[in-house]
């Protein structure tokens, strides 16, 4: 990993996005309506393959995500297509699980390096472009576009994808081109004990990857939460810690985690549009364009911990 190349890769982030909004009509999966879906992968292929099949089960789908290092899931079936994610195409776990479905299952690879003969009967691409840092960032929001377009073509929904990548697209030009907001955000968030990144269900694997950013890049101890659960296994820390945390609102359990925080005197950022209950106590929000649309949110917020990331490692 090589900082210089991470932070040219975060910097390439709104052209790769205003990009592939152009490409989402070309995103065919050769899914059928009613086969069962089984979305797998590794990292940050995961946490992206979970956000999605939350959303495909919301929809009606059926629709499930394992992590691709399980032992077993569902057996092979003629019903079943199993996406296996794979940013380098070689995450051996994910492609072991594709073996074991192929000729059987509908297979299907998603990834960000053209040209491989991968287990899969079928190939999708990103569309991400290489990342020369060595970190999958764009390659994360691609594949939750890519998983999002599937979602539209199964059910209908989200009708107005192509729109919501470009503001978002809009939305990471603006952050990036304010460091006010990033300086700001890294005073209260460098803490002697860590950070942690929380965030609602709908969007956990934004919480999760957001920790994995601040850990892979400047090697912080870092770690994701959903908020809601939040008050049932990491609380305990606000009593016997210097804690910081980046919030991503939205929520309805928003105000029973800033209230622990705030009465034990946890440091906080939210970072986006929130409730009145998930600001009382906050050092600092952070608003950007567009953040009132969910779509927007599951694209951008993670990009608040990638430049925290890259600014602690620069420092480092």
């Amino acid at each position: 990993m090589i900082h210089s190349l991470y932070l040219a890769d975060l910097q390439a982030k709104p052209a790769a996005l205003r990009a592939v909004a152009e490409r989402l009509d070309g995103w065919v999966w050769p899914i059928a309506p009613g086969q069962r879906v089984l979305l797998t992968g590794m990292g940050s292929s995961w946490f992206a393959a979970d956000t999605a099949a939350r959303r495909l089960r919301r929809a009606g789908v059926h629709a499930v995500a394992d992590i691709a290092s399980i032992d077993a899931s569902f057996p092979p079936a003629a019903d079943l297509a199993v996406v296996g994610i794979s940013a380098s195409g070689g995450s051996h776990e994910t492609l072991a699980l594709l073996a074991a479905h192929r000729g059987v299952s509908t297979t299907i690879a998603l990834t960000n390096t053209p040209g491989l003969e991968l287990p899969a009967a079928h190939t999708l691409l990103m569309h991400a472009e290489p990342e020369p840092g060595g970190v999958a960032c764009r390659s994360y929001v691609h594949t939750l576009i890519a998983l999002l377009q599937l979602e539209r073509q199964l059910t209908g929904g989200p009708v107005q994808l192509a729109e919501a990548v470009l503001r978002a697209a809009d939305a990471v030009e603006h952050l990036l081109g304010d460091d006010a907001w990033l300086a700001a955000t890294s005073d209260v968030l460098d803490g002697p004990h860590g950070t942690w990144v929380i965030g609602p269900a709908e969007r956990l694997g934004n919480a999760l990857q957001g920790a994995l950013m601040l850990r892979e890049g400047p090697r912080r101890v870092a770690d994701g939460c959903e908020t809601g659960d939040w008050s049932h296994v990491d609380v305990y820390l606000t009593k016997s810690m210097d804690y910081r945390a980046l919030l991503f609102p939205g929520s309805r359990h928003d105000a029973a985690a800033t209230q622990w925080m705030r009465e034990r005197g946890s440091r906080f950022v939210v970072f986006g549009r929130p409730s009145a209950e998930a600001t009382a106590g906050a050092e600092l929000v952070v608003r950007y364009p567009h953040d009132d649309d969910p779509l927007v949110a599951l694209l951008v917020e993670v990009l608040a911990a990638e430049l925290l990331s890259a600014r602690w490692w620069s420092a480092d």
